[in-house]
């Protein structure tokens, strides 16, 4: 006998496109984000040294 239904497929590797699978982004590393934060306090720096100029 000779089964009627559809051929058993391999597992495959998941694609792009597969909503199924939760995705999740690598946290940023350790020197980008004290670039971030370098960053800010230069503007609040800056910001605030203006405001003490001009007044």
């Amino acid at each position: 006998m000779t089964a009627s239904g559809p051929p058993e497929q391999e597992p495959r590797p998941p694609r792009d496109g597969d909503g199924d699978l939760p995705r999740f982004e690598p946290p940023p590393n350790v020197g980008k984000l004290m670039i971030w934060v370098l960053l800010f306090f230069v503007a609040a720096l800056a910001v605030v040294l203006g405001g003490v100029y001009f007044t």
